[in-house]
């Protein structure tokens, strides 16, 4: 299946053999104290900058059903974000991953997240369209 949106995402991680937990970090993008000219115009533009964690959560596939929901709960958090990166964590035996579980993975990701190891997660915008990073 190709995932051309975050409800593409959700409704794969829905249809599989084993109960999915999701896992979400949204990020701010932003642009160093130090940035050249040319680094601020390309982040003006909309390219470029660093992206840096402002919260995290971990939701069960029948928590969310749509990106609209997720951006909704999101707000209520007082907090603007660009960028959500998101992973999936697969159960066993029919029982899905707790969220007492998802911690570890969560805090690897917002770890990763921070030093730029941002390959293995989906990254979507606040629209819940796929972004690709080159």
């Amino acid at each position: 299946m190709t995932i051309s949106s975050f409800d593409d995402l959700l409704r794969s991680a829905s249809e599989q053999d084993q109960p999915q937990r999701l896992l979400f970090v949204f990020t701010t993008a932003a642009l160093p104290d130090d940035a050249t000219d040319e680094q601020r115009a390309r982040f003006e533009s909309g390219r470029g900058g660093t992206l840096t964690p402002l919260m995290c959560v971990d939701k069960a596939t029948d928590e969310l059903s749509s990106f609209a929901d997720l951006r909704e709960e999101s707000s209520r958090f007082g907090q603007d974000w660009d960028i959500v990166f998101v992973a999936a964590m697969s159960g066993s035996a029919g029982i899905a991953p707790t969220s007492a579980q998802a911690e570890a993975p969560l805090q690897g990701m917002v770890d990763a997240i921070k030093v730029g190891r941002i390959g293995s997660f989906i990254p979507f915008n606040g629209e819940g369209l796929p972004v690709q990073f080159t």
